[in-house]
């Protein structure tokens, strides 16, 4: 069960965001991430608790950040329930979408599981809601993602496979790389792995 430390920041000007401490584990019915996030300052700010089937498609998500809540899932399209800090106004949403996205690393591995590229599959397009900080304010969004390469590392405990993805937002064209091990993200815009206690999972 890997755990760490992920540091976010912004990946324009490099403003340090917050602080995800995170464990993830492949189970029976696919693979679980839960996360607690704190501020640069040690304050607690929000968390992550992200549940794939084994196909990669968000059976279970719960999302909290600024006393905003969000309780969504894969159901006709992807299918959520966001509500405000004084826990009064409930909003539904329902959009044609594949999965979810947003700040947490957890998404980015959520997102190669359901797409599962090979090095010669052709670029993929995926449709995501992204639920935007600091409010969880859902947005609709396309991307493309490609496996450029895959290689494999010496260390300790054996060689580690890493994929280097390239994710290109359909409605800028702005592509960044990302970096992924097994279920832990190596590197990403705006995201670092400070700390990691145990190898990553590798999926079958």
């Amino acid at each position: 069960m890997p755990r760490g430390r992920y540091s976010l920041h912004d990946p324009h000007d490099h403003t340090p965001l917050a602080v995800e401490h995170f464990h993830c584990a492949p189970g029976p019915s696919g693979w679980r991430y839960v996360s607690q996030l704190t501020t640069p300052s040690g304050d607690h700010s929000g968390s992550v608790d992200l549940t794939l089937d084994e196909l990669g498609r968000p059976i279970r998500l719960e999302l909290h950040a600024a006393s905003w809540q969000v309780r969504a899932a894969a159901l006709e399209g992807v299918t959520w329930v966001r509500t405000d800090p004084t826990g009064t106004d409930a909003t539904e949403g329902n959009v044609r979408a594949h999965a979810f996205t947003g700040t947490s690393p957890a998404f980015l591995i959520a997102t190669t599981r359901l797409l599962r590229l090979t090095s010669s599959s052709a670029a993929t397009r995926v449709r995501l809601v992204n639920f935007t900080d600091p409010v969880l304010a859902p947005r609709t969004e396309d991307q493309s993602w490609a496996l450029l390469k895959r290689e494999a590392h010496g260390t300790d405990n054996g060689p580690l496979t890493v994929d280097e993805y390239q994710v290109t937002a359909l409605d800028t064209g702005e592509q960044h790389a990302v970096h992924i091990a097994g279920d832990v993200v190596l590197a990403a815009p705006g995201i670092e792995l400070e700390e990691l206690e145990s190898p990553p999972s590798v999926f079958g």
